[in-house]
């Protein structure tokens, strides 16, 4: 089975009923943290929970130390899990808006503790739910608590102090999901230090998504990192962004095109800026 799978919206309305099934709202927005709570209070797809991107699929932040941010506990997320019933052979769907950068981050999270089959995110997110004139309800679901038990892999991770020794590495491919005027340093609204790490290419998430917000095809993802790969193994593929978040919508999409999982700078350029130390690239 492949590793990312995605469902449209008429055939996630075909499962909604499935006794084993795990809907997920994972709406955000960075420049408002309360916004997807409250979307999620007004109106979601029936059966769906909330899960908050910082308060649930990220961990504590530390000034001068972490990104903006970083992974959760293994512990305390395989709590979350199991308070959201997700068990071993439950099927799980996550959606946002429709980019699903934030149903990515919770992809790679339960693809991190092992939970590798039987997890779909929704194509084109709720804008599509909505485009096809599906149902939609306020009402909180009832829960049985799941027993999914995990253990989180750290051969999906590559660290500040790894990435650093490896830059000059020519079989390295660092890829940077954020938006080209960020990538060249010109804006930087988030972040203290504009720009990007050396030798990274920027490949902007969005671009996975077509115009209506729907994942390319494979074929079409293939060519795209192809071109961005060259010669190099994706073995030494790292993807980051801004906080590890928008870096999952491209593991996502390598894997849509047949790669396997390559390997999350989690800290990203958030963190990588925390350090004087480390070395800051601007331009193309």
């Amino acid at each position: 089975m492949p590793l990312a799978q995605l469902l449209s919206p008429a055939q996630l309305q075909t499962r909604l009923h499935q006794p084993n099934l795990v809907l997920l709202d994972c709406r955000f927005a960075l420049d408002d943290p309360g916004y997807g709570a409250r979307s999620y209070a007004e109106e979601h797809i029936p059966g769906a929970q909330f899960a908050d991107l910082e308060r649930d699929l990220s961990g504590p932040v530390h000034k001068g130390v972490t990104g903006r941010h970083p992974l959760p506990e293994a512990a305390q997320l395989l709590a979350r899990l199991r308070a959201w019933g997700i068990n071993q052979d439950s099927e799980v769907v996550l959606y946002d808006d429709g980019p699903g950068a934030f149903a990515a981050r919770a992809w790679w999270l339960l693809a991190w503790l092992g939970k590798r089959e039987g997890v779909y995110l929704l194509d084109g997110g709720l804008k599509a739910w909505k485009a096809a004139g599906l149902a939609l309800d306020a009402a909180i679901p009832a829960v049985s608590p799941g027993s999914f038990s995990g253990q989180a892999d750290a051969s999906l991770l590559r660290d500040a102090a790894q990435l650093q020794q490896d830059l000059h590495s020519p079989a390295l491919t660092l890829l940077d999901a954020r938006a080209l005027p960020r990538f060249r340093g010109e804006v930087e609204p988030l972040d203290p230090v504009a720009g990007h790490i050396p030798g990274a290419r920027c490949a902007l998430f969005t671009d996975n998504l077509d115009s209506d917000g729907r994942f390319l095809p494979a074929a079409e993802l293939r060519q795209r990192f192809a071109a961005l790969l060259g010669e190099r193994p994706v073995q030494e593929l790292v993807a980051y962004c801004g906080s590890g978040v928008t870096a999952c919508h491209n593991l996502f999409a390598l894997c849509l095109a047949g790669y396997p999982l390559a390997q999350l700078y989690a800290g990203s350029w958030s963190e990588w800026v925390t350090d004087p130390a480390r070395p800051v690239a601007t331009g193309d």
